[in-house]
Parts: C-alpha cells; structure tokens; sequence
C-alpha cells in the first residue's frame, strides 16, 4: 500500500492506496477492466485509461456526474475543488449542487475516472481529451479554448497590440502577456469595467456566443463593434474569416458557470393516472391470458411447418401478414409475438433443406405447464432477449430492410432498458401509471447522450416499446405495474406516500431508492418468477368444460375452453369471432374435417351431448346425420386416381357435371371412374362441387387424416446479446483483486542491486540454470524471500515473491507471498530470480 499522507502522482499510485473494497467496486462498475484480469495494477490503471474502456464509462454516467467530468474538463489540471464547485454553481452558489457534487465527484473516483485528493482533482488523460473544447469536438458546456490555447499561434507583437489595447503595460515576452492578459479576464472587477465600456452592439456579439457555440465569422474588414473586441482580445482569430470567444471571457459572462443548466438530481417520475390496485391487477390477468391464448393460437398455426425461412433469413413481408391476419392483431404486434415465442425457445427454424419455421419440442412441454408458469417463461424470456420487434421493417447499415426473426435485430441495451423502465413503474405507488414524457426524461437524466441530444434516440424507442409490450404481454394493466410484474421484477411494494416529497432526499437517484433493485440472479429469478406465478394463477379464468349449442348452427365457448375440448372443437367447427367468448360455426366441411379425422357420426353426437349446456339443437344434428351420410360415398385411390361408387347414378351425376371437366374422368367399369388427376387434386375437385369423397388406402380402407405436427429438432432459446463484459460475481472478484496485489507486489518489491544487469520494469528476471539453483539453496538455508520469473503449463508469464523452504529433484517447494500460500515449482520453468533488497 502506498502511504496516505503523500498524494498520489498517477492513477497507479491512487489505485495503489485503495482497499479491497474500493477495487471491487472499480471492478464491477468497468467489467471490461478485468477481462482479462491485468497482471498488477500498473497495468489496471493503464487499461482503465484506454479509450475505448473511457468512452463507455463516460456513456454510463448520469447527467450530474456527466456534467462534473466536463466541468473538470475545463477546469486547472489538477483543480481544487473550489474551483470545481464554483464551475458548477456559479457565482450565486446553489445549495442542489452543492449537496450533490460529493457523490458525482464519489462515482467518478470509484470508477477511476478522476484521482487524486480535494485540493489536486485529476480527470484521465484520455477523459480530459474526450470532453475538453477542440474545434473538431465542442464541449458539452459550450466553452472555447483559453486566451493562452487561442492566441498560441498568435505573433507576439499582436499580443503586445491586445495587451496596451486592454490598459495592461506591456510585457518582454508573449508569455507573460498572455498571464496578464488572463489575469485580466479572470478579475471580475476589472472584466466588469472593461466590458462597460463597449458598445451595445459589441455586447449584443458576446452574448450570442457566450453558450456556445463560441466560434463566429467576420469579414476581412470587420465593422467597428468587432474590431473593438478584436482589438481587447474579447475574440480572437483562429483561422482567416474565423474568431472565437475565450473561455476566461465566456465564463465571466456567464456568471462562473460551465453550464447553462446543471440538473444535480433526477427528474421525478410523475404520476399520469392513479387505479385501485385491485383494477390494475386484473386487467393485467387478463392481457396474460390473452398473451398465452395468442402464443397458442401462433404455434397452433405452424403445427405443420410454418413460413419457409428467407434465404437471408426470417419472416417475408408476404408471410407476416398472413400471420398478423391469422392472430387478428397488426403487422407490429404479430411481429412482437412470433419474436417473444422465438426467445422463449417455442419455435425455431427446422434445418431441412426447404428450411421453415415450426414449433420446437420444447413448446409441447410449456402446454403441460400452468398458465401462470408459462406466462412466466414467456415474461423472463422477454426481460432478458436483446432482440427488438421494434425494429422490423427498418433499415441496417446496410440499407437493407430488417425481417421478423431475421438478423441485426438484437441490441445489447434492450435488457437493461425494460429493467430501468419496469424499476421505475416499481418505484411508484401502487396503481400508479406514470407520464411517458417523466420516464423518457429519467432515462435520459440517467443516460445522457453525449453530443446533440436527439429526441428518436435508441434508449428512447426502447423505452416507448417497453411500455407498450409490458402492456401487451400483461406485466402492467392501464399503464400502472401489476402485483405479479412486481413480484416478477423481485421489487418490494413501495410506501404510498401520505403526502408528495419535499426534499432532495425524496427525489435521490434510482441506486438510492429502496424499491429499486438490480437485475436478479438466475436463482434469484427463479425464485422470483414462482412468487409471480403464484400471485396470477388466482386471477386467470379457469377452463371451461361446455360451450352453448344455438340453433344457427353455431357454439359460443364463453371462456377459456380445456385443451382437449379446444382441440375436438377446433377441427369440428370454424372458429367466426373471437374476444372474451368465442364463437363456433359448424359447416358441412367442417363436419367432414371431423370425420376425416377419424370420427364417426355418433362420436359427433356424443361429444356435443357431453359439452353442451343447451340440447343440441336439431339442425346441428340433421347437419351431422346429412355428411356423415354421404361421407365415404365416394371412394378415391391411385391410379393416377380413380373414383368408385356402388351407385352407379352418382356416377353418372359427376360425369355429366361440367366443373368435372378438368379431372378427365371416364368410365372404367359402371362403379368406377378414373382420372388423370393426382388423388389429391381429385379429392378436392369432388368437394368443391359438393360431393363429400373419402379416401382410401391400397387396400381398400378409408384413410383416416389427421394432421401431422412438424417439430424441429431439440433447439436452445437464443442466448443475448450481451451489452458488453458481464458484471463479475464476488468469487471472480476476489480471485481477480488478490492476483492483482500479488502481481503488484511482484512488480514492485526492491531488489538488490548486484553487477549484473537488472531487468526493465515488467521484464522477468533471467539467470542460468545454476545460478537458480544456487540462489534457491541458500535462500533455503538463509531464509530470505526471492523474486522469482514463472512460465506455467500454459505459456503465461508472471513475477512472483517466495520464500523457499526446500529444493530437491528439480522442483522449489515455497510460500509464495503472491497467493499467501505454499506451491512448489519446477526449476525449469523458472526464468530466472533475483535477490530482495533488505528493509
């Protein structure tokens, strides 16, 4: 550890003098710090200064800490934080940030960002040039270069001119004029005299460049109200036809302040409309039901095989449609279920070479499962997919059109968003349904865009689309959060307040609130999804056993029908409208589909007499009786077909038809009539003009159809995109930080000088073979630790501290300093080992 009372000179050295604790939490803020995990912690602060690793910690900070980095962008480096404190207040002080400025200034030293004690504030390098004003990348807060960064390039005798310009006396060199020329700007006093005596129009220039942007044109000759702030310095050229406004002189205009707004706190999540708990709870059972019914119905029609698979993969803009008119609902949300079924692993593509999409084994054992469990996969599985519905029908990069479960759907964000966006419906009392705007506002307060802010921004869209398929799916009902969405989240029910908040203490950020929880482990997520399951399947309607029977020729199911009743009545009869009851109509092709399926007319009556609570209705019966009737009258089998029929007549009836004429029948024998059409054409043929054929085997049998479900072989959920490294667990982060000490320690120990050549810093030693072994033996003897350079099975190099304790048979068994335990070693897989200094 390096010692407190000395301030650190690198991020190293502050890293150096952190705890456990601390590092633990560096690590788990920056993941990708500790992929892999760096050798000693010289190296963790370089990685943790490279641009990339920047660029996203920058991307995760909320606005306030977003906003201290940019003001200590433009700050002194290093900077007190005085002086940081009077760039986010200003002049007039604000007690807001004031309050808030310890914890921002708290995240940003946690993720090593900035370092260094209050009177040194050091922002990274790499941080520092990200945010700083450049031509190329204005700062955030507006502000230009300095007077010493904007007239580097000037000549001297111009800056002699600006200097007796402003009343200063001159100076014998351009450094010290520009130090009195900012000594100038910087003095309020005298800044506010100067300024005094310009011009209204000079003034009415500053004022529209003191936000920024803080570059302006002017012409070769330039009107006298800008050749007086030329000639002060109050803007200066950097590039012909080109000026700009000094940082000192915008921040003096500005009263002090890096920004025009500084928001120390987020904004509030408001309360759009408020419902009874009660309400709201049912209304999302019942959106879950219809979530369940719909994934249902989708799967039930692709039994067969569904859309063939595009060449560049997914769904046809042909194929889509055809779905969303099947399910009753719009193009958008036929394209949320098909992708919501995809990620709970229902359905996946079958891999034959006419490639199509079906249902997977893995639906056959959901539909054992109880509603309320299989609304939970379908829940979980659409918290954590990284795929988007949303964007179907967009373009890629490429300027290609994205497809239902085609590629370049996933985002790595998705996840995360939905998480913060149910957290914070969480964060509300219950029944409560926020505003959109006050949502999509904390988001960006939490996630600011870096650069011009864009009101179609992705996390935005995501937002928006969480809210509308929470809806749909039945997480939420009337916009507030259920009871088992938040029981599905692991979130406590919040406090209803007894009256609205005051103080900033009520309005702390999301890390702060105590109904705000972090995504759950997988156990913690199992556990989860059984308390919200536990808490829907009371509120979903039970499956009925009967329909009624009316005299129309139609049955209404007036709810949810037990799966084997659906299924009969989904082959005996056309489904005609759907909603909170359904609604039946019984043809002659339906009835026929029934006794191609294998069923006779008596199994017909009998199963409507045990489902009907109304008698069955004596056209329903007639109807049955008439096709059942005239069902199988008519034979068809191969011969390239032919017909057979015990009733001459109606043979006859069928050659004199004219719609007979494309089957090419002619008369094989007085009960027997061949065609030239493949048997099923002629089976089809005969019923669309009336007729109620049956087919039959080689043998002479009627051949019972039933469909046939096409399932894909065994398929996996598809795994998420994951939004960069994962999160480390506290095992990993243990075994990360104790190997990283150890490597410090390693690199770090003195040595002892001898006359041979010592190595360069994060070099391993090297020595001969027996001078290992001579060093080894007499550290065994003296007891003296040694450094040592390893090369493991691997091919991975490291430094280690050990202390030998014995030497034999070509192995050096020692407690190693470096894993505080005892290892032994092969002697020829040390590079080489030198000597510690003494204490």
């Amino acid at each position: 550890m390096s010692n407190p009372a000395v301030p650190p000179r690198s991020l190293a050295e502050a890293l150096r003098a952190r705890d456990d604790v601390s590092l633990a939490a560096l690590l788990r803020a920056r993941p990708d710090l500790i992929t892999p995990v760096p050798t000693d912690l010289t190296q963790l602060a370089t990685r943790a200064g490279t641009r990339a690793s920047v660029v996203r910690a920058l991307e995760r900070l909320d606005r306030f800490a977003l906003q201290t980095a940019e003001a200590l962008a433009v700050a002194a480096d290093p900077a007190p934080y005085g002086e940081l404190l009077a760039l986010l207040t200003g002049d007039d002080g604000d007690p807001a940030v004031s309050a808030a400025l310890p914890r921002a200034l708290g995240t940003l030293r946690e993720q090593a960002l900035v370092w260094g004690d209050d009177e040194r504030l050091r922002l990274v390098r790499t941080a520092r040039e990200l945010l700083a004003p450049a031509p190329q990348h204005p700062s955030p807060t507006g502000l230009g270069p300095t007077v010493q960064e904007a007239t580097a390039g000037m000549s001297p005798g111009r800056i002699q001119d600006i200097v007796t310009a402003a009343g200063l006396g001159s100076t014998h060199d351009s450094v010290s004029a520009v130090a009195s020329l900012t000594a100038l700007f910087t003095d309020r006093e005298r800044m506010s005299a100067l300024l005094a005596g310009l011009p209204e129009e000079s003034r009415e220039v500053l004022s529209r460049l003191v936000w920024g942007p803080p570059y302006g044109q002017v012409t070769a000759e330039p009107a006298a109200h800008l050749r007086r702030l030329l000639d002060l310095g109050l803007l200066v050229p950097t590039a012909p036809g080109t000026v700009v406004l000094p940082r000192e002189v915008a921040l003096h205009l500005r009263g002090g302040r890096a920004h025009r707004e500084v928001e120390p706190l987020p904004p509030a999540v408001e309360p759009a409309a408020t419902h009874r708990p009660q309400v709201v709870d049912a209304t999302a059972a019942g959106q879950a039901y219809t979530a369940l019914a719909t994934v249902e119905e989708l799967l039930k029609d692709w039994d067969e095989g569904g859309p063939a698979v595009l060449r560049a993969g997914g769904l046809s803009v042909r194929d889509l449609k055809r779905t969303a008119v099947a399910l009753d609902v719009a193009e958008p949300v036929a394209a949320f279920w098909v992708e919501l079924a995809y990620a709970a692993g229902l359905l996946a593509s079958d891999g034959e070479a006419d490639e199509r999409y079906a249902a997977t084994p893995a639906h056959d054992e959901w539909l054992e499962q109880p509603p309320a469990e299989r609304w939970t996969r379908l829940a979980e599985a659409w918290l954590t997919a990284t795929r988007v519905s949303g964007l179907v029908g967009g373009r890629d990069a490429k300027d290609r059109t994205l497809s239902t479960l085609g590629p370049g759907l996933d985002r790595s964000a998705a996840p995360e968003v939905r998480h913060r966006v149910l957290t914070l419906l969480a964060g509300l009392p219950e029944g409560a349904s926020p505003s959109r705007e006050s949502v999509l506002a904390r988001l960006r307060w939490e996630r600011p865009l870096r650069g011009p802010q864009r009101e179609d921004d992705l996390r935005s869209r995501l937002a928006e689309w969480t809210v509308t398929e929470a809806e749909l799916l039945g997480v939420t009902g009337r916009g507030a959060l259920s009871g088992h969405g938040r029981a599905l989240l692991g979130a406590s029910a919040p406090r209803t307040p007894d009256k609205a908040p005051e103080g900033p203490g009520d309005k702390l950020p999301v890390h702060h609130r105590p109904t705000v929880a972090e995504p759950l482990s997988p156990a913690e997520q199992a556990t989860a999804s059984a308390a919200s399951a536990r808490l829907l399947a009371p509120l979903l309607p039970e499956p009925l056993d009967h329909v009624l029977l009316q005299a129309d020729l139609t049955a209404v199911a007036p709810g949810p029908l037990q799966r084997s009743l659906a299924e009969v009545l989904d082959v005996l009869a056309d489904v005609e409208s759907k909603g909170g009851a359904t609604v039946y109509r019984f043809t002659p092709g339906s009835v026929r589909r029934a006794l191609d399926a294998g069923q006779s007319a008596s199994d017909l009556h009998a199963f409507l007499a045990a489902h009907a609570r109304t008698p069955v209705p004596q056209p329903l019966t007639y109807l049955i009786d008439d096709v059942a009737r005239r069902h199988g009258h008519l034979r068809v089998g191969a011969a390239s077909a032919y017909v057979r029929c015990d009733d001459d007549a109606l043979l006859n009836e069928i050659l004199a038809d004219k719609r007979a004429a494309g089957l090419r029948l002619r008369r094989l024998a007085p009960t027997v009539l061949a065609a030239q059409a493949d048997p099923a054409s002629l089976l089809d043929g005969l019923r669309a003009m009336g007729f109620a054929p049956a087919a039959e085997s080689a043998e002479g049998d009627v051949l019972i159809t039933r469909a046939h479900a096409h399932r894909t072989p065994p398929r996996t959920a598809p795994e998420p995109v994951p939004d960069g490294p994962p999160v480390p667990d506290a095992t990993l982060l243990s075994a990360a930080i104790r190997a990283i000490r150890a490597g410090d320690l390693a690199a770090t120990t003195p040595r002892r000088q001898t006359d041979q050549p010592q190595p360069a810093s994060g070099e391993l030693p090297r020595t001969s073979s027996a001078e290992t072994l001579a060093t080894m033996q007499a550290a065994v003897l003296t007891g003296e630790a040694l450094w040592i350079g390893y090369v493991n099975a691997e091919g991975s190099a490291s430094q280690r501290v050990i202390a030998p304790i014995r030497v034999e048979g070509g192995f050096v068994t020692a407690y190693d300093h470096t894993a505080d335990e005892v290892r032994t070693y092969p002697l020829h897989r040390v590079t080489g080992v030198a000597e510690l200094a003494e204490e």
